[in-house]
């Protein structure tokens, strides 16, 4: 235990270092974060302590703490949404980022959105969460060994009418050397007279297992149409359609709350054409697929995928961890895979919702350069272990990870939309999620998605707003979903 360690230090050996205070709310880091502040404290001439206090009251606790006691942090750990109300408040510096760390070479575009604020970085990326489309390896597999193989059959009748045409009629079975010998030619059987099974090249297998992996959710409505689905799988595909974290991604390439990076006003576009149309796909898949949102949960979604129920969910980064545990404890007999969130079709694409963890140096720190110094550090040279040690995945990319699984999570993050921080948009996801509940259970997705829009517009301009009215297009989304049932 390196927290350990770092109290066995003497008290005199301390005293003689300057002192760093990092806060942080997540219990999951404590272990790492007191190994990386000891490695750093044996580097530098400075001491980092790192302190686990309450998610309650987070920024009013360090704003206080800052104005009124000796005892605030230097530094702290996060989310991004809260960066306007951390910098308004004198909370977040910018950041002194000597050896030009946070920039495109280390962290993507999302990354670096997040941690900026009227065009200024004020935090480094350290972590995120988003979600992808998690699918059962082992279904698919399947799958496509018999799609192979029925080719195969397929392609060796055709070879034999070949024959037949060339040859005419052939020889009585009975009569042939080969079958009265019981050879390995009689009736196409094997060496003992079984027939042989038909056994495809690991890299042919892989490649059609690729290629049946849904890049839309069209593909997936028609996966679910024509699947022979084992006896033990209840659905094709399930997700938490009452958390907006696993549903953002039908609308987030067309609505935008506060420009590329969260924090203008006056770029506000929640109710346009593009989507209406995201939703009212969103609300076909209700018909199709029949998710009671009182009946299910994250947790229970995740747990269904567990036992071998669906074959294809949405997930945040936490269920590589999830999988791997039920692995070792022998409750998940399969293989797995993550990918890209699948676009809605070939015309309307989505985007991921993303949050990132932000180590912010406090504005009324007297030691911005070794707090500095210290988050780069830590987001940096240290990210490497970060997921091994916290189940955390890091915000830096060129991360080497063991499990593939979860280096997948990092392409849908370099996709996604991250959360926005504006103050005056807070409420948007508790507004946003309640409209994907109105629409899934058969309101108008036009007429939700106008009154979400109005509510957020007079919040941001403190004055009444209206819409101008929009018509369903039910000319070009008719058969556009679900019309495979």
């Amino acid at each position: 235990d390196r927290l350990a360690d770092l109290a066995k230090i003497p008290d005199n050996a301390l005293l003689s270092k300057p002192t760093v205070n990092l806060w942080y709310t997540d219990e999951a880091l404590s272990d790492y974060l007191g190994s990386v502040a000891l490695d750093f404290s044996e580097e530098k001439d400075v001491r980092v302590i790192p302190k686990l206090v309450s998610g309650l009251e987070y920024l009013e606790t360090i704003n206080q703490d800052s104005l009124q006691t000796n005892s605030y942090p230097d530094l702290y750990i996060i989310s991004n949404d809260c960066l306007e109300k951390a910098y308004l408040a004198g909370l977040a510096s910018p950041v002194k980022d000597e050896a030009g760390l946070v920039s495109e070479e280390n962290f993507s575009r999302p990354a670096l959105e997040a941690v900026t604020y009227k065009d200024r970085l004020v935090g480094y990326p350290f972590y995120y969460e988003t979600s992808a489309l998690i699918y059962n390896k082992t279904y698919m597999e399947a799958l496509a060994a018999a799609s192979l193989e029925a080719e195969a059959d397929a392609a060796e009748g055709e070879a034999a009418m070949e024959a037949l045409n060339e040859n005419g009629e052939p020889l009585d079975a009975g009569s042939t050397e080969g079958a009265a010998e019981g050879g390995p030619d009689a009736e196409g059987e094997g060496e003992a007279g079984e027939p042989e099974t038909f056994v495809p090249e690991e890299a042919q297998l892989e490649e059609r297992i690729n290629a049946m992996i849904p890049s839309t959710i069209d593909d997936i409505l028609s996966f679910a149409d024509s699947y022979d689905a084992p006896e033990q799988v209840e659905a094709v595909f399930k997700w938490d359609v009452d958390d907006i974290f696993y549903n953002y991604f039908f609308v987030g390439n067309y609505i935008d709350v506060g420009g590329s990076c969260g924090d203008d006003t006056e770029s506000i576009d929640i109710y346009n054409l593009d989507a209406i149309r995201c939703l009212m796909a969103y609300q076909d898949l209700n018909q199709f697929f029949s998710i009671d949102p009182d009946e299910v949960d994250y947790d229970s979604v995740i747990q269904e995928f567990i036992d071998g129920k669906l074959v294809f969910t949405v997930a945040t980064t936490d269920i590589v961890g999830r999988i791997e545990e039920a692995k070792k404890n022998g409750e998940f007999p399969y293989e797995y895979g993550v990918t890209n969130i699948p676009n809605i079709d070939e015309e309307l694409k989505t985007r991921s919702l993303s949050v990132t963890n932000a180590v912010v140096v406090n504005g009324y720190s007297q030691k911005k350069d070794i707090a500095n110094e210290f988050a780069a550090y830590l987001t940096g040279e240290r990210a490497q272990n970060l997921y091994e040690r916290t189940g955390r995945m890091p915000a830096r990319k060129g991360v080497s990870f063991e499990n593939p699984q979860a280096e997948a999570f990092g392409r849908e993050y370099a996709l996604s939309v991250p959360i926005p921080k504006m103050m005056a948009t807070s409420n948007y996801w508790v507004q946003m999620e309640i409209a994907f509940t109105r629409v899934w259970s058969g309101e108008s997705a036009t007429d939700t998605l106008k009154a979400l829009s109005e509510k957020i517009m007079t919040q941001v301009t403190g004055q009444p707003f209206e819409e101008e009215y929009i018509e369903e297009p039910v000319e070009e989304t008719e058969g556009y979903i679900g019309e495979e049932e």
